[in-house]
């Protein structure tokens, strides 16, 4: 199997032609993979994490769920899911402001900037940022509407596979998140983030 590292807080892009599987695996465990896709004829059209979810009717992602674009159309399938469940389809892809807003000061990597890096290196300028699907990344919403990211369970070695419903321009991003804030755990409380592989099959 071909595999492609993807280091601790950055972001690799890479095409699947239709038909085309791949495994998204979490080597140490506990680390957050922002997701994000694209028709690799039309970039215009990327995946939806809100038409994704809509679509199967879950907020939390299935084996043979269906990831949608933004204008309803199959992109990707989830055929196996190792990691038990634990992705998120609702947090938007961490940006500098948002760490400055969280209180940090001065630079900091974020999954947008890894995104248009990424997608940059293979010819893409984009202009929008879109809501990534969060693998490996552990959110709650309580009873009474709060949402919160309890402390990361994802095992070593944990992984999703996926199938290219038609040609895909992908970015995988492993993400920077290492703030310390309580009920807010998206990556390993002891490590800070890790890095990732992606293997074709």
């Amino acid at each position: 199997m071909t595999t492609l590292s993807v280091p601790a807080r950055e972001g690799r892009a890479f095409e699947v032609a239709k038909g085309g599987r791949f495994r998204i695996v979490t080597p140490e465990g506990q680390q957050a993979a922002d997701f994000f896709a694209y028709n690799a004829r039309v970039v215009g059209e990327w995946l939806s994490a809100n038409h994704t979810w809509i679509k199967n009717r879950r907020v939390k992602l299935r084996d043979g769920d269906e990831f949608q674009s933004r204008y309803r159309r199959p992109l990707l399938r989830l055929t196996e899911d190792g990691a038990g469940g634990v992705h998120d389809l609702m947090i938007p892809a961490c940006d500098q402001i948002r760490y400055e807003q969280l209180g940090h000061h001065g630079p900091h990597p974020s999954c947008s900037e890894n995104l248009a890096t990424a997608m940059r290196r293979l010819g893409h300028e984009i202009a929008v940022v879109p809501q990534p699907v969060n693998f490996f990344t552990h959110t709650v919403v309580e009873s009474d509407g709060a949402f919160n990211s309890p402390p990361n369970p994802v095992a070593a070695g944990a992984f999703v596979e996926l199938e290219a419903l038609m040609d895909v321009i992908c970015v995988v991003s492993a993400c920077p998140f290492d703030l310390n804030l309580d009920g807010w755990t998206i990556n390993s409380p002891d490590r800070g983030p890790t890095a990732l592989e992606v293997g074709f099959l």
